[in-house]
């Protein structure tokens, strides 16, 4: 437990959208601490001067924030956990979803029948003390309470292994790729050479014990409400992690958190 860490008991953790520069600065100088001082990944100059991870779609995006009202410190220090969110809309208006420059997501663009907005979720990241169920729920009540706010009806994203070397996670990636694919309709696939395939191993040479054993928590939280994977693997060099694609139709999210995450944030 750090020196600012408060039992789980202790904690009143809220959660809401970023309202302010300040809020976006917290947010950023909370995923410096996860993506480069704990995972390791490769900071810009500028970035790595002023301690804090940012990009061009910082200022386009909505930032979701756990906030540790218990947490010592300032106001800065009690934000404990970030989602970043990309509406369609937005995307579209602007250079495209930040995923695109990893995968071919046109299979997700196409024209929606219920004139429902995709919604891209990135950026993902919590401090280490605080990775337990209820900052999870916290997020996912969070996210609940903006769907239904933005007429949203699916979300994606990427989700990561830790390193850049796909094999060590052969079983993992092969059973994900065998059972788990997305519908082809729905189906972005890996940029030319941007990434690997994900099938490792053919099926049945993998245990599926050592598969479940090196999912990611992340990506067994996104497997719990239905998600599908697209086909391929990012090797991202410069945050030290090897990716995969997350498709998350929002009624099954809806199906099963609704009676959860009903209450406001």
């Amino acid at each position: 437990m750090t020196a600012h860490a408060h039992p789980a008991a202790a904690r009143r953790l809220t959660v809401r959208l970023a309202q302010d520069a300040r809020d976006l600065d917290a947010v950023q100088r909370l995923r410096w601490r996860v993506f480069f001082e704990e995972m390791g990944a490769d900071a810009d100059p500028a970035n790595a001067a002023l301690r804090c991870d940012r990009d061009a779609y910082d200022a386009l995006c909505d930032h979701l924030l756990v906030i540790d009202e218990a947490r010592e410190g300032d106001e800065e220090n009690k934000v404990v956990g970030t989602y970043r969110l990309l509406r369609e809309s937005v995307a579209r208006a602007h250079d495209g979803f930040y995923s695109s420059s990893e995968y071919d997501v046109s299979p997700l663009m196409r024209p929606r029948e219920d004139g429902r907005e995709l919604l891209e979720l990135g950026r993902s990241c919590v401090l280490p003390e605080y990775r337990t169920s209820a900052t999870i729920s916290m997020l996912w009540r969070g996210i609940a309470d903006y769907i239904k706010a933005n007429h949203i009806g699916l979300m994606f994203g990427c989700a990561s292994f830790p390193g850049t070397d796909p094999d060590a996670f052969a079983s993992a990636l092969s059973w994900l790729y065998h059972n788990h694919l997305a519908d082809p309709a729905q189906c972005p696939r890996v940029l030319p050479g941007k990434g690997v395939s994900m099938e490792r191993l053919p099926r049945g040479a993998y245990d599926e014990r050592r598969a479940m054993f090196q999912l990611p928590p992340l990506v067994k939280g996104y497997m719990r409400v239905g998600a599908k994977f697209g086909d391929g693997a990012f090797i991202d060099h410069a945050f030290n992690t090897v990716d995969v694609f997350v498709v998350m139709p929002v009624d099954l999210i809806a199906d099963r958190y609704a009676s959860r995450f009903s209450v406001a944030a």
